[in-house]
C-alpha cells in the first residue's frame, strides 16, 4: 500500500495535499483497494462550501457506495472532471490523476487534527 509522506490523512481514508492556500483532496490507495473497481464519482459544484469532516460527494464501486468526507473546510475551486469519463483513474492513480476536488483552504490549523503518514499506516494496519 502506498502512503506518501507529504500528505495528511483522515480516519475515513481521504487524503489532502496543501500547496499555499489550495488543498487538493482524494481517497487513499487503501480506500480504492477496499472499494474495488470504481464506476462513478459524484463531486460538488465549483463554489460549493465544504466543512471539515462533512460530506462532499459520493463514490460508487462494484462492491459499495460510500460518502466522501472533506479533511478540511473551504470553498471548492476545481473538480476533477476527468473522473466523469474515467472514474477508474482513482484505482490507477489515487494520489495523482485520481484527485477529486481542490478547495481554498479556510483554516490551515485544521491540518493539525489529521493523521500523518505514520499514523495512517497504523490505522490501516489495524483494519
Amino acid at each position: 500500500m502506498n502512503v506518501p509522506g507529504d500528505l495528511k490523512y483522515t480516519k475515513e481514508h481521504e487524503w489532502v495535499k496543501v500547496e499555499g492556500a489550495v488543498a487538493t483532496i482524494g481517497i487513499t490507495d487503501w480506500a480504492q483497494g477496499e472499494l474495488g473497481d470504481i464506476v462513478f464519482v459524484e463531486l460538488p459544484d465549483v463554489g460549493a462550501e465544504v466543512e471539515q469532516m462533512g460530506p462532499f460527494g459520493t463514490i460508487e464501486a462494484v462492491k459499495a457506495v460510500s460518502e466522501l468526507f472533506s479533511p478540511v473546510s473551504g470553498t471548492v475551486t476545481e473538480t476533477n472532471t476527468a473522473l466523469e469519463d474515467d472514474p477508474m483513474v482513482v484505482n490507477r492513480d489515487p494520489y495523482g490523476d485520481g484527485w477529486m476536488i481542490k478547495i481554498d483552504l479556510a483554516d490551515a490549523s485544521q491540518l493539525e487534527q489529521l493523521l500523518d503518514a505514520s499514523g495512517y499506516k497504523t490505522l490501516t494496519d489495524e483494519a
